[in-house]
């Protein structure tokens, strides 16, 4: 068993796919597809580190990290990450780790800040451990809130009337005053379809609040290989002809991920954005039968009334003892400098 870096997609034995297939089952951001998409999309200052383990042939553990010029390793991870994990076989994990952090020591680097995590993501308290006894100082700090809905076994119909009365009256007024005013059609574009309508998502997105996408290309490149694999649902609120608002949702193994959504601020007053998300939400729930809905990232008080349940995430950074313990210190400070500066 040994530890190897690799600089490259290429460079990783083909074995390692069968951890990433397994770390998709839990989510969509832990696809090889997502990561390599994440890895394509890095400054020009940045490089990207798979740091493995390695038995024979086969890949015990992929941690995908970048760095920059300095000493410190990133998660590999695009802005609108909203998940990061550790990609760990199910044998032999206490050697497997201990194996990762020997290597991890001895890379130039003077700590990790891997994020967003999940408090209960049992890898990387694992891996946090054995940094721990290994020397590092590890903390954990408190990065967004997550809300999710655990559907169990509900149909969309027994979902909606636990819906807050308010919200499924509004959306229902709504929804008749635009019908009865302009009249609208939603269309569902999924698989392959899905590259092809990016362009009314895309004119939506420059007609709403938020202004054009900042990373249009990746989204797009995300799209076309999440595409490819079946997991795209893309919804088009068309008012007249001409998109109105739009959502980009991922489903893969029973759980509904909601990504992006715009809507052309020009409608808000029919609330074209509510109308969309019910009609996925009917979607997922009675045709893909999924059994969570993921918001993904953000506390806005409007999610509350969708999902059931709020999660945190958080960032964990480890930082190498280095001696004398003056030296140390300074590490230890530089990288809550670090912290702060991304986080405040």
């Amino acid at each position: 068993m040994k530890f190897l870096c690799y600089t490259d997609w290429c460079q990783l034995p083909e074995s390692a796919n069968a951890l990433f297939e397994q770390g998709e089952k839990d989510s969509v951001f832990l696809s090889r597809q997502w990561f390599e998409n994440a890895a394509a999309a890095l400054d020009n200052d940045q490089s990207m580190v798979l740091a493995c383990v390695v038995a024979g042939s086969t890949v015990m553990a992929v941690l995908p990290l970048m760095k920059n010029a300095g000493n410190i390793g990133y998660s590999l991870r695009h802005r609108y990450t909203p998940f990061y994990s550790l990609l760990l076989s199910c044998t032999d994990q206490q050697q497997v780790l201990s194996c990762l952090v020997d290597g991890l020591s001895q890379l130039p680097l003077d700590g990790l800040i891997l994020e967003p995590v999940a408090d209960n993501d049992s890898n990387l308290y694992d891996l946090q451990r054995i940094m721990e006894a290994a020397g590092f100082t590890c903390n954990r700090v408190f990065r967004f809130y997550n809300w999710i809905l655990r559907v169990q076994g509900l149909s969309y119909e027994e979902y909606m009337a636990d819906r807050p009365a308010k919200l499924c009256n509004t959306i229902s007024r709504k929804q008749r005053k635009l019908k009865r005013e302009h009249g609208y059609e939603i269309r569902l574009f999924t698989g392959n379809e899905v590259p092809q309508a990016m362009s009314d998502y895309h004119a939506v997105y420059r007609a709403s609040w938020k202004a054009n996408e900042q990373y249009a290309g990746f989204v797009d490149d995300m799209v076309a290989d999440f595409s490819k694999a079946g997991w795209t649902r893309l919804a088009i609120l068309y008012i007249k002809g001409e998109p109105a608002a739009a959502q980009l949702w991922f489903v893969h193994h029973s759980k509904a991920s909601i990504f992006r959504l715009s809507y052309d601020k020009a409608w808000k007053q029919y609330s074209p954005g509510s109308i969309l998300t019910r009609f996925l939400m009917e979607y997922v729930i009675d045709t893909d039968k999924v059994e969570e809905i993921d918001f993904l990232t953000g506390n806005e008080s409007y999610k509350q009334d969708w999902m059931s349940e709020r999660r945190e995430r958080f960032a964990l950074s480890c930082v190498k003892s280095v001696k004398p313990v003056g030296r140390y210190g300074q590490y230890v400070e530089s990288l809550k400098n670090v912290l702060k500066r991304i986080y405040n």
